[in-house]
């Protein structure tokens, strides 16, 4: 078992270009008051930068954040000396499985060991689920086949704000996938048209775009055109940030777990106000 060592704050540096958002909501603000609490309980994993005498975070960059917030200058941490592109799949790998990954960052995650497995000379065609002789698509994901990894990494050409749309959940994996395929300019058609129409476009229509803009017959009133039609399913909508609504639920629930629950308090609502009403006609 490795030595645990402690390391100071101001030597440690989180791993450059790491995907992973550190966002201020109520979840960092518990972890910030369990460290004022208890402290460090997992050690955060580091490696050497080349040439200092600092360290780069592999594992542990939320940790990191909310000591920093709690004041606190030493944390305890284990040393694996890797090299860049070793330290690039285990910022991935050791961060892929928490409860809550939002699209972009499993997208830039992927992208991030791709790009570090063909540096390390390993075959990464993602055209089938066959990567390569010896390296399956395992290797980049043992939870996603080679075919979703490819399409996770095509968001990586999605621009910052329709990024957003996707980690809000206001726009579907699959329609982000295909307007993927759109330039930036068109992208951000697509986002005047959306804040206009206040919708989203629907599989059927991004597909469109997307194979309009292939043939080079695309134009910015075409996008607008497309999202004006009426769909069906966004005739009227509501939506909630995550972040607004995760802090009422156990962190066990799933998206789909807090809208069932939500729909059962406003079902249990009705019918209590209905209940009353016709008490009130008797």
């Amino acid at each position: 078992m490795k030595n645990i060592t402690i390391i100071p704050v101001n030597k440690l540096r989180p791993f450059e270009g790491h995907p992973y958002k550190v966002k201020d909501d109520d979840e960092m603000n518990a972890l910030i008051e369990s460290i004022q609490e208890q402290g460090i309980l997992s050690p955060l994993v580091v490696r050497p930068i080349e040439n200092t005498n600092e360290y780069e975070v592999i594992s542990g960059h939320r940790r990191l954040h909310a000591a920093q917030k709690a004041g606190i200058t030493e944390v305890p941490a284990l040393i694996n000396a890797l090299d860049r592109d070793s330290a690039a799949i285990a910022v991935v790998d050791s961060n892929l499985h928490r409860e809550h990954i939002l699209p972009s960052e499993k997208a830039f995650a992927y992208k991030l060991k791709m790009d570090a497995l063909k540096h390390q000379g390993k075959r990464t065609d993602l055209t089938s689920d066959q990567l390569g002789p010896k390296l399956t698509a395992e290797v980049i994901s043992d939870s996603d086949s080679a075919s979703q990894v490819k399409r996770y990494i095509r968001l990586t050409n999605l621009v910052p704000q329709l990024l957003d749309c996707m980690d809000e959940g206001k726009m579907a994996f699959s329609v982000g996938v295909e307007l993927s395929y759109l330039n930036d300019d068109f992208q951000y058609a697509v986002l005047d048209a959306m804040a206009e129409e206040d919708c989203t476009p629907s599989y059927a229509q991004a597909v469109r775009m997307r194979n309009m803009f292939r043939g080079d017959t695309l134009t910015e009133n075409d996008i607008f055109a497309i999202i004006r039609e009426e769909k069906a399913n966004q005739k009227e909508k509501v939506s909630f940030k995550a972040d607004d609504l995760r802090r009422f639920f156990p962190k066990s629930f799933t998206m789909q777990d807090i809208e069932k629950a939500i729909l059962q308090i406003v079902e249990a609502d009705y019918r209590r106000r209905q209940r009353n009403r016709d008490d009130g006609a008797r």
